[in-house]
């Protein structure tokens, strides 16, 4: 069988989760999530992901926030995402046969979390389940080896992965190692599609020829990273350097104060008119401290939070 044609390339935005203050999904949020995203250009989604907090909800409300994405993105005509990995494994193939199912633009899986992978070919093994139970809907490996523990090099991965699984188009590399990023990038003859998931390296990682990218960042300040992609594509090398220097003084000063999700949920409250509520446990609410501390350090880089937080 050939390989599945992939050809999204640009930002992706994994979104955050939105629950009401009891813990449930506020799902009316989503159309109004998409919209403003649309509007500000950015023209890919993730779903489910790390900062979906994907892996804090059940199958059935994972599938909830999928059908709600995909009827929004109907409308804003996004590419859509879903991350399925970070569950049991019937739990995983069956998230993937319910993404095929919706029709969504492509699938992210997390590696098995418990019986660990520790080989490619264990990998590859894994992932080959997951193609054979959607195996019409691109697939993506999902590398994030600070949080999973899961440290197969992807350059060579990619390398071996060969035509075992048709659906298999790229992968998430989210990794301050561009070496080996770069790497991936040129396996198989620059065969896979590698998006970025580090919001303070666009621009070396664009050096290098990487051009897509999954930021977090992009949910507040949409309008900050695409001048940025803009500007390394252009070559304007000072320009990029500046826009790239600024993004991560903001990343900074708000991923500071505790868990990235936490952080950056405080952040899309404060900076946006979404209202992505609090995260699910096993995360918390800032300290108040810790949220007057965010409101002080933005307000000196010049953006102007406002306190609408539950």
């Amino acid at each position: 069988m050939s390989r599945l044609s992939y050809t999204y390339r640009g930002l992706i935005v994994p979104v955050l989760t939105p629950f009401n203050n009891d813990g449930t999904l506020n799902l009316d949020v989503i159309p109004q999530y998409a919209t403003y995203l649309a509007k500000k250009g950015i023209n890919g989604i993730l779903v489910n992901g790390t900062s979906g907090e994907g892996t804090s909800m059940s199958v059935a409300e994972r599938k909830l926030i999928t059908e709600a994405w995909v009827k929004a993105t109907k409308y804003t005509k996004q590419h859509l995402m879903i991350q399925v990995g970070g569950a049991p494994f019937p739990d995983v193939i069956q998230l993937a046969k319910h993404a095929e199912i919706l029709r969504v633009d492509s699938i992210l899986c997390l590696p098995e979390l418990y019986f660990k992978p520790t080989t490619p070919q264990q990998l590859i093994e894994y992932l080959e389940s997951i193609g054979k139970a959607a195996p019409n809907t691109p697939l993506l490996y999902y590398h994030i080896p600070m949080l999973t523990n899961v440290n197969i090099h992807m350059g060579q991965f990619l390398d071996l992965i060969g035509q075992k699984i048709p659906s298999f188009v790229g992968i998430k590399f989210t990794s301050s190692n561009l070496d080996e990023g770069a790497q991936a990038l040129h396996a198989n003859n620059k065969e896979y599609v590698i998006f970025l998931g580090n919001d303070q390296l666009l621009n070396p990682a664009y050096s290098l020829g990487i051009d897509s990218f999954i930021m977090t960042s992009i949910n507040i300040f949409p309008e900050l990273v695409l001048d940025l992609l803009a500007a390394s594509k252009k070559g304007d090398i000072l320009k990029a350097k500046n826009l790239q220097e600024k993004l991560s003084s903001a990343v900074l000063a708000i991923t500071k104060h505790g868990n990235w999700v936490q952080t950056m949920k405080t952040a899309m409250s404060l900076l946006t008119d979404i209202n992505i509520g609090l995260p699910r446990a096993p995360l918390t609410s800032l300290s108040s401290d810790a949220l007057a501390i965010m409101i002080t350090d933005l307000t000196n880089l010049g953006y102007e939070p406002r306190l609408k937080l539950n």
